[in-house]
């Protein structure tokens, strides 16, 4: 009959050997010793946790500056519409989730892609002849970052690449690094209302670039590419063979002397995931509904993006199965003058936004088209006390109670974005607070050498 024998040496905080013998037919065979695990903490966070780095957060909770406490604060930092509550949404919308609600039949679990019913109201409003679409092409998710969180995780894996805009909404950046996926930023060109650098654009693809992601309208821009440019852009997507991530969270949300285009409805081989959502064209941000829609005429991404985005959903879940329920009702039921009042607030709010900070010296402001937010340069070289965009708006939120984010968040530096959704009156009182502190630092060409030749 064959034995063990297991013999423990160990003392202290040393983990214990475990000499091990083996008896077999009268023969006795040592194993040698094997080291045993002595049980202590050691809990460490994940090396996705420590690779999620959200530079607004990390730019703004660094603004160690307290406002003026003679001003009252006015803060034109938050893409949120609801803040000031001159926004509110329709009341169709709200009526929508009252009803399904009181209902009682959107309590329980839904499918994790979303209701098929729900899927199909999506696809039948956006559905069109140039993109054609169906329940099967919609995936709703909590919101559109996660709809973006999905489409990039399903096209990239770690050790490719995504190219980025530059300037850029900055959870792009977050929720790639977090997966351990190379960012690229291509450059837009604020003296041609913020279009993409395409030559630069195209020197990036190289054969680990995994998906394109074009953002427009633009969040922090506010421009709108015209169909030649997003032609021109699709040609380079076509050329290089890499599909496109679109975030169209504020499509439709233009000024009345512009168009939006869907960028699938101008392309026939390129496959595109269009992301987008609830939050900025109907005002309800904390209602966290998006959608992801996909257009595959040529069937490149086949069954496998498809079914790779429905694994990917299963993470959590579905969004929120109340607000699904109203989704029919509030794409069919919203009034059109709701959506054209929007846009006449923002738009009145832009320009005079705009004319404002045009006239003030050193500030060179680019004239947005489109969603909530108009961006700003600060000629540096007038304001020479300054480092840069950071310290530019921290001194203005010292001095003036002012906050608008500097553009470094979007990899921008010596801009700043301003938003626009607030009511009107705080739009002028802020432009004047600016231009107030501006004259205060401003330093003509002789004035500017003269301060950095005491430095």
């Amino acid at each position: 009959m064959d034995s063990y024998l297991i013999q423990v040496n160990g003392h202290g905080d040393h983990a214990p050997m475990l000499d091990v013998h083996l008896k077999t037919s009268g023969n006795s065979i040592s194993l040698g010793k094997v080291k045993g695990r002595k049980p202590r903490w050691a809990v460490r966070a994940s090396e996705m946790s420590k690779k999620t780095f959200n530079p607004v957060r990390a730019i703004v909770d660094s603004m160690k500056v307290e406002p003026n406490p003679k001003k009252a604060m006015i803060s034109l930092s938050l893409g949120d519409p609801t803040v000031f509550g001159n926004l509110p949404t329709n009341d169709e919308v709200t009526l929508a989730v009252k009803e399904v609600l009181d209902s009682g039949r959107y309590n329980g679990y839904a499918p994790s892609v979303g209701y098929q019913s729900c899927r199909e109201a999506v696809a039948t409003y956006y559905n069109c002849p140039e993109a054609p679409l169906t329940a099967q092409d919609v995936i709703l998710t909590s919101g559109c970052s996660q709809a973006i969180e999905l489409a990039l995780a399903v096209l990239a894996n770690p050790g490719q690449n995504i190219l980025v805009p530059r300037p850029g909404f900055s959870l792009y950046k977050t929720l790639a690094l977090s997966m351990g996926i190379e960012v690229k930023l291509y450059n837009l060109l604020p003296e041609k209302g913020w279009e993409i650098d395409l030559e630069h654009l195209e020197s990036l693809v190289d054969e680990k670039t995994a998906c394109l992601i074009v953002n427009n309208p633009s969040n922090p821009c506010g421009s709108v590419f015209s169909k030649s440019h997003l032609q021109k852009i699709l040609a380079v997507a076509s050329r290089q063979c890499v599909p496109i991530l679109a975030d169209e969270i504020y499509g439709d949300m233009v000024f009345a002397d512009c168009k939006y285009e869907p960028i699938a409805t101008l392309s026939t081989n390129v496959p595109i995931l269009s992301c987008g959502g609830l939050a900025k064209r109907w005002l309800v941000p904390g209602w966290r509904m998006g959608w992801i829609l996909i257009h595959d005429r040529r069937d490149i991404f086949g069954n496998e993006i498809r079914d790779g985005l429905l694994r990917l959903s299963q993470r959590i879940l579905g969004p929120c199965t109340i607000v699904q329920g109203a989704l029919e009702r509030i794409l069919q039921r919203t009034p059109p003058e709701f959506y054209h009042n929007t846009l006449s607030m923002l738009k009145s709010n832009a320009d005079l936004c705009y004319a404002a900070l045009s006239a003030i010296p050193g500030l060179q402001p680019v004239r947005p088209a489109g969603a909530m937010y108009l961006m700003v340069e600060i000629e540096m070289e007038h304001f020479p006390e300054f480092e840069n965009d950071v310290e530019f708006t921290e001194r203005l939120i010292s001095e003036q109670s002012v906050f608008c984010l500097p553009a470094t968040c979007f990899e921008y530096p010596n801009f700043f974005r301003v938003v626009i959704t607030v009511p009107e009156e705080m739009i002028l009182e802020a432009c004047s607070r600016i231009q107030e502190f501006c004259e205060m630092h401003y330093q003509g060409a002789e004035g500017a050498q003269d301060l950095e030749c005491d430095k």
